[in-house]
């Protein structure tokens, strides 16, 4: 399965070149790594605001900006990320 229609092509007699295979494999893991980067970010923001923030350089600053630190940065991180999961959901919703 991949997250990009059209890519599913065969040739006429039903099976793949050689270097399509190979080429075909690694766009279907590239596809299923990009679905791993949102829910990594989204564990690792909530990890860090439950941890608490690993920042020694700004430790000695009293309670500054509410959203500075690590924990939004991976939120961002992860709502940039979504696009995989988003395309990957309306594809099964047309089917």
């Amino acid at each position: 399965m991949s997250l990009h229609p059209g890519q599913e092509k065969i040739t006429a007699a039903g099976s793949e070149p050689a270097c399509g295979a190979g080429r075909r494999a690694a766009h279907r893991a590239a596809d299923w790594l990009s679905l791993a980067a949102a829910p990594t970010f989204a564990v690792m923001a909530l990890l860090t605001a439950v941890n608490g923030p690993a920042d020694m350089i700004c430790a000695h600053m009293e309670e500054g900006f509410p959203l500075s630190g690590m924990a939004p940065m991976y939120l961002l991180m992860s709502a940039f990320h979504l696009t995989p999961w988003l395309r990957l959901a309306s594809r099964r919703a047309t089917v």
